[in-house]
């Protein structure tokens, strides 16, 4: 009996997956090999962080499609508009590449920490697209972090304050999300968004130095930027 409900289990949370793949696909919110990453990741989270991981990703996919849309005109005429494809494989796993390792513990070790630190890594995703693409659309010239100097939108490390605001809120409501069904508390909502956001910060000051250097690329930075916010996470918690 309890083989049939843990092969169920693991059979609905497949078909949730695949559900949840083709429509990220379908929106063209990821492409082909996005949407095989993406099954990947959302398994892994379903698995190891039940219905609050899954409603965390969907909360990530949702505030980062949404925010890659608005204002797509003026991002085009500007070029830095994304893909209408959808993101990549290589860009899934980067910013959420953490969060799937965070899952995979938890699968493995039940442990409040490792939980704070999962929401930290997808809060840090979805502030991190999320300031970008608002600042983008909305932002007016933003500023280089490092020297505060005027820079053209797009620019690696650049950031503006309606975007950073956007970014800070995104934050917020993936912290929020983790408060439902978890033992989160107040401490914990505040240590996951907060690393949310330094994270960040952390993803602006890497764009802004080795980035703009060409010592890395864009989906380094992203994932040292969630693996910032989920190691804070875990150590603050």
């Amino acid at each position: 009996m309890i083989i049939n409900a843990g092969a169920a289990r693991l059979g609905l949370f497949a078909v949730i997956t695949l559900a949840f793949a083709a429509f990220g696909w379908a929106v063209r919110g990821v492409t082909r090999s996005g949407a095989v990453a993406g099954a990947i990741v959302c398994f892994a989270l379903l698995a190891g962080a039940g219905w609050t991981g899954f409603a965390g990703l969907c909360t990530v996919f949702t505030l980062t499609w949404a925010a890659t849309r608005f204002g797509y005109a003026r991002k085009q005429r500007l070029g830095t508009a994304e893909a209408r494809s959808g993101r990549t494989a290589s860009q899934v796993i980067a910013n959420l590449g953490v969060a799937t390792i965070c899952a995979v513990a938890l699968s493995l070790k039940q442990d409040l920490r490792i939980f704070v630190a999962l929401g930290a890594a997808l809060a840090e995703a979805a502030a991190d697209t999320v300031s970008s693409e608002i600042g983008q659309a909305i932002g007016g010239t933003p500023r280089l972090i490092t020297q505060w100097a005027h820079v053209p939108p797009g620019t690696d490390g650049a950031v503006t304050v309606a975007g950073t605001a956007a970014g800070i809120g995104a934050a917020v409501i993936v912290g929020g999300v983790f408060v439902f069904g978890t033992p989160f508390g107040w401490h914990e909502f505040i240590v996951c968004a907060s690393a949310g956001i330094a994270g960040t910060l952390a993803d602006s000051l890497l764009g802004a130095t080795l980035e703009r250097r060409g010592l890395i690329d864009n989906n380094t930075v992203n994932f040292l930027s969630t693996l910032v916010a989920s190691s804070l996470a875990f150590l603050i918690v």
